[in-house]
């Protein structure tokens, strides 16, 4: 549960009424919202700051646009552009893929148990975003 916009106000999970804080072991009031450390914490890295970056340095912009203008183009797989499916996206989308500036991601995810223990309740999700462009 994100505690945003709408959510922000809230105290417990309009779902299935778990505590947004942390509650401790000798609190028999739940109720009492005194504001603690949260329970579940979601860290991110916002990706639009790093493209500007990105593209605001000539020879990352560079690099970023190298698909289009300096690979080998000889029916050779060398690319992530060479693909099939990169071809694919720019016949779905041609105005997409007639800009040689757009930004191609890609999503990998997996989830583990960082302990080992099967009996544990914590798992991580690594969530890693991938510029096919470069």
């Amino acid at each position: 549960m994100l505690y945003r916009k709408k959510f922000e106000g809230l105290h417990k999970c309009p779902r299935c009424g778990v505590s947004r804080y942390k509650v401790k072991d000798d609190d028999e009031d739940e109720d009492d919202f005194k504001k603690g450390p949260p329970a579940e914490v979601l860290w991110y890295l916002p990706i639009i700051p790093r493209l500007k970056r990105l593209f605001g340095n000539v020879n990352d912009a560079k690099n970023l646009r190298w698909h289009s203008s300096g690979r080998k183009c000889d029916g050779l797989l060398r690319h992530a552009a060479d693909s099939l499916q990169w071809k694919k996206i720019d016949s779905l989308y041609p105005e997409f893929g007639s800009n040689p500036r757009n930004v191609r991601l890609g999503l990998a995810t997996d989830g583990m148990n960082p302990y080992g223990n099967l009996s544990s309740k914590h798992s991580s999700w690594p969530d890693l975003l991938i510029i096919y462009n470069l």
